[in-house]
């Protein structure tokens, strides 16, 4: 039996992977995947989480909407691809706090994230995760910064043990 085989499948897999910018035709390619993490965040949190349709997150992705209008021009989205197929995107965006209390820097914000059910723990959340924060540094950022929700443990493992993030803020919300 050979222990560096299933090494070897992972890198074989991790070499067919392409990180690259998304265009306009990729929007619903990237939708999919995109639905798939808004239907698990509404099993997390239904109360403030739901499913877009896949016609509304194509059109953002279709005429660059995903980041919001008072972004800085410093925005980009992000694909894995393998074989023709969207297996993973990125959202980033370069921003300053508005706190005076902050220094002042610039983070390279990761909006969001997502990869595809079948191609999960295969390394792809994290090569575009260095891409993104590798496209923020050389713009200048010199934090990156994401956020995701108390409940999903996957994420929390990922971005803290996996990629190096430490909790810096907490949100809390009340419903009124």
């Amino acid at each position: 039996m050979d222990i560096h085989r299933p090494h070897s499948r992972v890198a074989r897999y991790q070499a067919a992977i392409e990180i690259r910018p998304a265009v306009p035709e990729d929007a619903e390619r990237i939708a999919r995947t995109f639905l798939e993490s808004a239907e698990y965040h509404a099993e997390l949190d239904p109360e403030r989480y739901s499913t877009p349709t896949v016609e509304t997150i194509s059109a953002r992705y279709r005429e660059g909407r995903q980041h919001p209008s008072h972004a800085s021009r410093e925005v980009m989205t992000l694909v894995a691809e393998l074989s023709g197929e969207i297996v993973g995107f990125i959202d980033a965006r370069l921003e300053q706090s508005s706190d005076p209390m902050h220094r002042e820097m610039i983070y390279c914000h990761i909006a969001e994230i997502a990869v595809a059910c079948g191609h999960r723990n295969q390394g792809i959340g994290g090569r575009l995760l260095r891409a993104a924060e590798d496209w923020g540094h050389r713009l200048g950022a010199e934090f990156a910064s994401l956020e995701y929700h108390a409940a999903n443990t996957r994420a929390s493992l990922f971005y803290q043990e996996s990629m190096g993030y430490r909790l810096a803020s907490i949100t809390a919300i009340k419903r009124l």
